[in-house]
């Protein structure tokens, strides 16, 4: 008997994290004492800011906080999130109208389990998170994927999703900044494709975790505060994991409709509970707390962003549009795919990535976790000097 048929159907046809596959091994290459530089985490490699780690440390102090607390989360920290909402999203929500849970990635399982029936479907505008899908299949929905590539900024226009929508389309996923291009909607962008979903009665589901963090100016337009009559059809996800250099710390929180709050929470009471007390109190000193530091993090994210582009697009057949915002590069590589290297040709970025990671020992993850081959995905959140010579092994090796 296989291993998968021991296993629900559901379950059996989860496919891992190609993100935390990659990762993982370039971390057991490293440990092998092989010196691989690794594009692969979607993690700022700075340590928490003081001020948060001290807050969690005090917290320790506190047998208050050693005990269950509500599942929808602190009424401290739902309340600093109602406020970064506010401000950041321009949607002024009551406390009681967000939850806190383990992470962005339960707020986007959680997002799907109260929206979606069977063959409910989600349009996914492509390059994608590689959690998406599984998300939505998780919930017995069906991921509509909507491909936007290097010549479109890697941004849906409305006319590409108005032709993938059908009778059955309920969800729109909206992502911006994106993870894995970088790319930032206008303002412009957000209101047409808001106005659109409006206009077909959609739910839209909008991850916003990296929504701190843009460039050259740019500022991530919430859909909500773009198109404010889909307020009561909208699910906003975020977190402090990535805006402040905390994802170990498993923190993030949904917002939405009364209504769509309270199944979330219900749901919530029987999955996980609360959130750690300890997290929660980390959180509320991140989001109320000093923001310097978490500027500090954008300007040398954006030191790296400009560095990694201009050295990408020196590497013989590689196109990197200019990322707006997150920590990523997402490299268009179809003009090196074909070519002998080294005794190997690769055709496709899958095989591509393997390549460069036998020869050049530098690991990124390919296109085909995020969608279509010919793509490989860059974070730019690790060290200048490594950044540098990992690109530079790569320039090598494609002259």
């Amino acid at each position: 008997m296989s291993i998968n048929s021991r296993l629900s159907k559901k379950i059996a046809a989860i496919a891992e994290s190609a993100t935390l596959k990659v990762d993982a091994k370039a971390k057991a290459l490293q440990a092998e004492g092989r010196p691989v530089i690794s594009y692969a985490a979607g993690e700022p490699d700075f340590p928490t800011p003081p001020h948060i780690v001290d807050a969690a440390r005090a917290a320790l102090d506190e047998p208050k906080n050693f005990r269950y607390t509500a599942a929808a989360g602190l009424p401290e920290l739902r309340e600093a999130i109602a406020a970064k909402t506010a401000g950041d999203s321009g949607w002024a929500v009551p406390a009681s109208q967000t939850i806190v849970t383990n992470g962005g990635k339960q707020a986007v399982y959680q997002a799907f389990q109260v929206l979606l029936d069977p063959g409910d479907e989600v349009l996914v505008p492509a390059p994608y998170w590689t959690t998406y899908p599984e998300a939505i299949r998780l919930a017995d929905g069906e991921p509509v994927t909507v491909f936007a590539g290097a010549d479109q900024g890697y941004r849906v226009t409305v006319e590409q999703l108005e032709a993938a929508r059908t009778e059955r389309t309920k969800v729109l996923l909206f992502v911006s900044p994106s993870n894995p291009t970088g790319a930032v909607y206008s303002p412009e962008e957000t209101r047409a494709i808001g106005d659109w979903a409006e206009s077909h009665g959609l739910w839209v589901v909008a991850d916003e975790i990296y929504q701190n963090l843009t460039y050259d100016g740019v500022r991530a337009t919430s859909i909500v505060e773009a198109a404010p009559a889909l307020a009561e059809r909208t699910i906003l996800v975020n977190g402090v994991a990535k805006s402040y250099a905390m994802t170990g710390w498993r923190l993030g929180w949904m917002v939405g409709p009364a209504d769509i709050i309270t199944g979330a929470s219900n749901l919530q009471s029987h999955l996980t509970s609360n959130v750690n007390n300890i997290a929660q109190r980390a959180a509320i000193a991140a989001l109320t707390g000093p923001q310097e530091p978490i500027e500090e993090f954008r300007l040398a994210f954006d030191r790296r962003r400009r560095l990694i582009v201009d050295e990408l697009n020196r590497v013989p057949g590689f196109h990197v549009p200019n990322p707006e915002g997150a920590f990523y590069a997402y490299a268009d590589v179809t003009g090196a795919l074909g070519r002998e290297i080294r005794g190997t040709t690769a055709r496709s970025s899958l095989e591509l990535a393997d390549l460069i990671l036998s020869e050049a020992e530098v690991a990124a993850v390919p296109g085909e976790a995020f969608g279509p081959s010919g793509y490989l995905r860059f974070s730019y959140a690790l060290g200048d000097d490594a950044l540098l010579e990992g690109v530079q092994r790569l320039q090598r090796l494609f002259a």
